[in-house]
């Protein structure tokens, strides 16, 4: 090797490490508020519900909702960020999603319910395959796991420090006239502007704008990137119609379709699942202890990626296999176990790997597509993917009443996660 090239590839690492340090904290704690600010419904439920004149059916319509509006959005959204850059795009997504998720506060019919559950969709549509985007401009292939990983750290760590901070909240019920519902949905959407204004001084488009490399690690950086975008154009489709109807890409579709069915039907409902558990009304200690199942999978998340990067992507199949279909048997296991210890234990293990498949699972269309046909593929994926969000509460619901059973719903789920497993391990052993 000569002492250019050697130059080169050791600019190029202390450049991904300094990107490791710098943007991977700050997108996850971005996650972190964005995730809470989605699912901290799951905290206010009982109370939401009594104050708000919300029934079972229409919480679990309004949950489901948000991933429509969201779903509907998500492709122009990424294509808009394409086009005008993150750090204008991410801002405007954090701050429009942060006012109506404060405007919760103020639900006093079905009505109101459904609409600001739809426009928080709308809202938020984009910001996720938008950083799943944004990553594959600044990291390289053989990173990526990681990355993925440290950015989804920040669904783990909303419940760790979301349940607390929710049940904390809850708990100033009557503090200035205020319902503690309404101070949660108050606060943490406020939090989500802030953060929002900071992303826009905060993020750099590109490496070639980061003044915080030195120029060899920001041309080493760039060229590493370029390069292999230039090379995917030799096996995927890179333009955007190409992309929206590609058999591989649908496939994607459907694998985080079974994905998030598990996911948003566990998240939705843990908080309850856990006061059901340890005999307590929703606050500051079920928030505590539902921040147990988290940690966990904040933990297995680290583990798993680091081995995800260290096997070629056709064996990552297999990685992300096991990890699906251990959250699948841990959810069953939750609703089978009478035992609140058992039930935790369940509830942990379903975390563990439905949070750490999702990093490895993004490796595999990062890995096949390219150009615009990444921001509109990726969009796809997680639109279509994500109303799993929607239908898993309630198809939840409607199993629980049609077979008169409290635990047949969490059946289903683990079922949607044993298929999602299955399809993993028929991915063809090309690059994707």
């Amino acid at each position: 090797m000569h002492t250019g090239e050697r130059a080169s590839d050791a600019a190029l690492t202390t450049a991904v490490r300094r990107v490791m340090v710098r943007l991977m904290p700050f997108l996850f704690f971005m996650y972190v508020i964005a995730f809470l600010d989605r699912v901290n419904i799951g905290f206010a439920k009982e109370a939401f519900q009594a104050h708000a004149g919300i029934s079972e059916a229409a919480y679990a319509l309004g949950a489901g909702l948000f991933f429509v509006g969201y779903a509907l959005f998500e492709v122009p959204s990424n294509l808009i960020m394409v086009k005008v850059g993150a750090r204008w795009w991410m801002c405007r997504i954090m701050v429009t999603w942060g006012l109506i998720s404060a405007a919760m506060a103020l639900v006093n019919s079905e009505f109101l319910f459904y609409l600001l559950r739809f426009l928080l969709g709308v809202a938020e549509a984009g910001f996720f395959p938008g950083v799943i985007l944004f990553i594959t401009h600044w990291v390289p292939h053989a990173y990526r796991s990681r990355c993925n990983a440290v950015f989804y750290f920040g669904i783990p760590l909303a419940s760790v420090l979301g349940g607390p901070l929710s049940g904390i909240l809850l708990e100033l019920d009557g503090v200035a006239g205020i319902l503690g519902w309404q101070w949660m949905f108050a606060v943490e959407g406020l939090i989500a502007c802030v953060v929002g204004v900071w992303a826009f001084f905060y993020l750099d488009n590109k490496p070639a704008e980061a003044r915080w490399l030195t120029p060899d690690e920001r041309t080493a950086l760039q060229d590493a990137v370029d390069r292999e975008a230039e090379a995917k154009r030799e096996h995927s489709p890179h333009r955007l119609m190409a992309a929206l109807v590609d058999p591989k890409v649908l496939y994607f579709c459907l694998i985080y379709f079974l994905i998030q069915c598990s996911v948003y039907g566990m998240t939705f409902y843990l908080p309850t699942q856990v006061a059901d558990a340890v005999g307590s009304e929703v606050g500051l200690l079920v928030g505590l202890v539902t921040a147990i199942p988290w940690t966990i999978a904040l933990l297995t998340n680290i583990a798993v990626s680091t081995r995800a990067d260290r096997v070629s992507q056709p064996k990552k199949r297999f990685v992300a296999a096991a990890c699906v279909a251990g959250g699948s048997i841990g959810i069953a296991a939750s609703a089978y176990f009478a035992n609140p210890v058992l039930a935790i234990a369940g509830l942990s293990v379903a975390a563990a790997g439905y949070i750490s498949v999702q990093p490895v699972f993004w490796t595999f269309p990062a890995a096949y597509l390219t150009g615009t046909a990444a921001a509109a593929g990726i969009g796809l994926i997680n639109s279509l993917g994500n109303l799993g969000g929607f239908v898993a509460p309630v198809a939840k619901n409607w199993v629980e009443h049609t077979l008169d059973s409290d635990t047949a719903g969490l059946y289903l789920l683990a079922l949607c996660g044993l298929a999602a497993a299955g399809l993993f391990l028929t991915l063809s052993r090309s690059r994707a």
